[in-house]
Parts: structure tokens; sequence; C-alpha cells
């Protein structure tokens, strides 16, 4: 095909397979990856569809888009064995030790590939939002990923399986997208937009000038009852389907009225939702699209007098549809759209904002006393001190003269002072690891980002396994580039949040984790019984998550509440050599104190652990390691 670029790497993208349903194909997140693919017309990637267990039987699949893509059919043991190591779905460049896993590394590589093969699908391009950044953090750190790519997947896939004998519950993440839907859009230019809306509300009031509008924005599609007489909708609408036109309308040079640039912000409309992420059709409702549909299939057919509650949600699926190539995606998957009936929404009625719940909590707790010192004092009274463990080795350094000029970090684009301490940084790190090694060994560097410490360790420990885990794709091309230039053989690349690692290792090294990555890494080497090094980063950004509540030990909890323990982790940041020295001393004591509530839980599941201080001390503000093996 003309203007139609080769990819220069051949990849191939693993797709679970558990059954297929009316035509669709399960689990969810195999449905979304294949509608994305349709969608985009990409061609690039062998799929392959891996079955459970050893069974390579399939005599049933249909409705798969399988045109100009090559689709085998395998079991899990014929996975390669980086893939093996991974949640699915994934994808493995060729020879095979750079994969990217999860859905939304996933889906998020396929859309730039897709553009890259072709670029005259700027459209494709624009699935990732403003600034590129659409789902691309991690579901751990954002709600609304982990709403999208985890939480309404898995709760409608158990919702399916439900036998409705009695009357069912409603999954809590689909009332949250709805109770999402009904909130005012955020976007970059949206003071612009309000403005647009109150000289429209002004100019036209309620009214037939409406359709009108929606007239021009939609060109050449075709208008849906279900939108038919949204006042508050019309801008938006407007601005929203102005980018899926081929004929866009000329921006208006004329100034807005006096009354209307003079407006306070606080007397401007809210924007509406007109897609999941606010005006713009993205990769969230790719994502989503295939989960509701669904969804909305057994509300119709087992529960239609539910459907009343969801009117944004079926407003969203009805416009949808709308879009260019969306409805030819799905008749390829086999998701044949219901025409649901228009429904009433009760606008004045607004949710509770469930988020702030905890922290009025938190401001009502009588027992809380400010500031660290009492917080300090009050577990010095429990006899909970600062004392570090001492350094084994504080003199210890790599002889970084006679090492390949990629091993060194300087190589990673660094300025010279910040390149050493990097060096005296890895010399901590890399002692405590390879002194534990042993030959055979899979040792694993979580949040690698460029590979400063994945690389040294590959490259001295030859007869060990190392993986790279990094979210960042380009920390990680770095990382893989450098690895080249040394030839090291020994070494993986996993794109990917942390916790779609699965695999099996025996060590685990993390520096500077930012937040509760260190959290997550030590997690991780618990469930696997795995020793590890971690340099803790970012205590500030420590909060209590869906799967992690501080603070963590049995000792602590008896002795701060959650707001006393927040209180040692923001003065633990206070550590830059900038500040007073008697205020970098109290963010040390804070910086061990909450380091060792990490190190007490990790002593509760059976592992012997210290902190210690790296040496030199100057050699980051964030010098404390927390050391652990399995006892």
């Amino acid at each position: 095909m003309k203007g139609i670029k080769k990819s220069l790497t051949e990849e191939y993208l693993y797709l679970d397979f558990s059954h297929q349903k009316e035509g669709c194909i399960f689990p969810l997140h195999t449905s979304v990856t294949l509608f994305l693919l349709s969608y985009c017309d990409c061609t690039v990637f062998k799929v392959f569809l891996v079955l459970p267990g050893e069974s390579t039987i399939i005599s049933v699949l249909k409705n798969v888009p399988s045109e100009g893509v090559e689709i085998q059919i395998i079991s899990r043991q014929e996975l390669p064995p980086i893939v093996q190591s991974c949640c699915l779905p994934a994808i493995v460049e060729r020879p095979g030790n750079f994969c990217r896993a999860g859905l939304a590394v996933v889906l998020r590589h396929i859309i730039q590939k897709s553009y890259e093969a072709d670029p005259s699908k700027k459209e494709i391009l624009e699935l990732l939002g403003f600034k590129k950044t659409c789902l691309k953090a991690c579901a751990e750190v954002s709600q609304w990923t982990r709403l999208c790519e985890l939480t309404i997947p898995l709760a409608v896939e158990n919702f399916l399986k439900e036998s409705f004998d009695q009357p069912p519950t409603i999954p809590a993440a689909i009332l949250e997208l709805e109770k999402k839907l009904s909130e005012p859009v955020r976007v970059h230019n949206d003071d612009k937009l309000r403005r647009q809306k109150l000289k429209q509300q002004k100019a036209a009031g309620v009214g037939p000038s409406l359709a009108k509008e929606k007239t021009k924005s939609k060109g050449h599609r075709q208008e849906t009852s279900e939108e038919g007489d949204s006042s508050s909708a019309s801008l938006e609408l407007k601005v929203a389907f102005s980018k899926l036109t081929i004929h866009k309308e000329p921006a208006s040079a004329n100034r807005e009225p006096s009354h209307i640039r003079k407006a306070k912000a606080s007397d401007l409309p809210p924007l509406d939702h007109v897609f999941a992420e606010g005006l713009y059709f993205t990769l969230a409702d790719i994502v989503l699209l295939p989960c509701i549909h669904h969804f909305l299939v057994i509300i119709c057919r087992k529960l239609s007098g539910k459907l009343v509650e969801f009117p944004l949600l079926a407003a969203w699926y009805q416009r949808i549809q709308e879009v260019p190539r969306v409805q030819t995606a799905a008749s390829q998957c086999g998701i044949q759209f219901l025409s649901l009936p228009e429904l009433q929404t009760t606008s004045s009625q607004q949710p509770p904002n469930l988020d702030e719940a905890p922290c009025a909590e938190e401001q009502n707790d009588p027992s809380f006393i400010g500031g660290p010192r009492p917080t300090m004092t009050k577990l010095m009274e429990k006899g909970i001190e600062v004392m570090f463990s001492p350094h084994p080795c504080p003199t210890w350094t790599l002889d970084w003269d006679t090492l390949p000029a990629a091993v060194s970090p300087k190589e990673g684009k660094m300025s010279s002072d910040r390149a050493l301490r990097k060096q005296q940084q890895l010399n901590n790190l890399v002692y405590m690891v390879t002194t534990q090694a042993k030959p055979g060994d899979r040792i694993v560097d979580f949040c690698s980002g460029g590979g400063h410490v994945g690389i040294v360790l590959a490259h001295m420990l030859p007869s060990c396994q190392v993986i790279l885990i990094e979210n960042k794709e380009l920390s990680l091309i770095r990382a893989k580039k450098r690895s080249d230039e040394l030839g090291l053989s020994n070494i993986w690349f996993i794109q990917a949040n942390m916790e779609y690692f699965t695999g099996i290792f025996n060590i685990g090294v993390a520096l500077h984790a930012c937040g509760v990555a260190t959290d997550m890494v030590i997690e991780h080497c618990l469930k696997t019984r795995a020793s590890f090094v971690t340099c803790p980063c970012c205590y500030g950004f420590i909060q209590n998550t869906s799967k992690l509540n501080f603070p963590k030990s049995e000792q602590f909890k008896k002795t701060l509440s959650y707001k006393e323990h927040m209180i040692l982790c923001r003065f633990a940041d206070q550590t830059a050599v900038q500040l007073p020295p008697q205020r970098r001393l109290i963010g040390k004591q804070c910086m061990f104190l909450v380091d060792l509530d990490r190190a007490r839980a990790a002593e509760e599941h059976g592992f012997s652990v210290q902190v210690i201080s790296m040496e030199p001390e100057s050699c980051s503000p964030k010098n404390n390691m927390i050391v652990g093996v399995p006892i």
C-alpha cells in the first residue's frame, strides 16, 4: 500500500484467550486490544492467541479482525521466556529481549506503531490525548488508569458470570464511571471554551439554533436522537467532533463581546463530557467500549429497569458509535451495537465526592499533635529510636576507570558531578547485590530508568540473568542501546508496571524508586521470597493506595496514626544540601523512621532487614538503603 512504512523490527503480540461469547473474545483485555488493532487498521504485528494450559484446540474462533493480520494459536508453554514472566497482553521485539506488557502500555505502543507505519493517520496519534499522556500514568498512581485498565474490565467480567437468579449488585466501578461522566470537564483551554459556551447560551438560550450548531460540527455524519436537543452539550459536541471530521471549520476571528471577556471564571458554565476523558475521543474510550457494551447487553436483556440509572453512560455509548471507523471495527470484532432509548439526566443531584472522605476523617483525629518532634518523641517512648546499621564495607568501590565506557553512568547524559555521585550510589548497591548473588540467579532492577544499576550488574555478574523493569519507554530504549554497545546477552528489558511482572527472581534492587514504588518493590520481593536492596526516594509522595496502607508494621500501627506517619514522610524529604544543618538532621531522622517501619513490616514476613546509610553520605540527600534477606 502506498505511503505505508515497513516496521524495521519484527514484533509479536501475545493475547490471552479464555473463551468466546456471542462472537467476542474474552478476557476483555484481549477484546479491547483486537478492537484497537481493527480501529487503527494495524497490520504491523504478528498476533498470537494464547490458550490456557497446554490446550491448542480451538475450533469455533470467529470475528477476529484477521484481514492483513497474521494470527496464530499457541499454548502458554510456547510463549518466549521473557513473556512467560509477564501478564498478557504483551509485545516482544525480536530477537526477544525487549518486552512491553500490560494493557495500557501495549495499547499505547500499538497506536505509536500504527502512526509510524502511516503518518497520514494523525487521528490515530490523537488517541493518546493532549501531550500524549492518555493512560500513561501507572494504575497504582492514577485512579483513572486503574479504573479503565483494571477495575472496569474485571468488574464487567465478574458481572457477566453472575446467574441473575437473585437481583445482582451493579459493579461499583460502573457507578464510579457514571459519576465521572457527570463531573465538569477540565481541558488545557477550558477558560476560552467556557466563555464561548457562555456566549452561545446568552445568544441562543435553549432552542432551535442548537441543532444548527450540531449539524455544522458533525458535517457528513448522521445525527442521533440521543443527542437531539441537549443545549448544554452543543458547544462541547462542536469542539469534540471538529477533531473527528475531515473538514474542520475555520476559527472565528471575531473578538468576544465585552460582557463575555469580563465574566468571572466562577460565573462561566462548566463543560460537559462528550467522551470518557472530556471533549475528545481518546484511547480511554477504546478501552471502555467493549467493556460497557457487554455490561449494557446484560442490562438490556435481563435488567432493563436498571438502564435509567445510567443516562450518561448510555449517551456516551450512543455517541461513540458516530466516531468514524468505530462501527466498522466493532462489526469486525463481533460487537453488535444496541439501540438505547433516550434517557433523562438528573443534573441537580450531584453525587458525593468520595475521594475527599479519608481527608475529612483525618482532619477530625483528636489525638493528632502536629510537627515531627512530637511524633518522634512518641516513637522514642515506645523504644523506637534512630539507629542505623553499620555499613559492611564503606570504602568498597568499583574500578570505574577499567570498566567499558557504556557501563558508566556518564554515558547516561548527565553532568560530571552528578555522574560521580551516581557512581558512588552504584558502589553501595552493587556491593550489596554482588555479595549475595550466586551463579544462575535472576536479579530484577525495578524502576530501572536508564539502566544505571542493571547494566553494571549484568556486566559484573555474567552468570546471572538481569531484568530491567521500567514504565518509561524512552528510558528503557536508552538502556537497551547501552547494553547493545556492551554486547550483553544476560539482560532483559520489560516496559511495564512492576505488578505486571510475574516471574520468579532471587534479588530485587531499586535505586531511588519514588514514593510508594519502593514499597511495591519490597512487597514484590516479600511475595517471591527474594532478597532486596532498595534506596527510597520522594518520601513526601507516600500515601495510602488501593493496595498499600501506612504505617506498614504492627509496631508502628500501634504507635502512630496515618496522619502522624505522613508527617514523618513529609519531613523526610527535607534533606537537601541547601537546607540548614539542623533541619537536614531532622529530615535524615524522619527518613530512618519511615524506612524502619518498612523494615519492621518485612521482618514480620520472615526477613532479616537492615537500614544502612550509603557511603559517602554526600552521594545523595536520599542516602538510605533498606537491605533484606529471607530467613
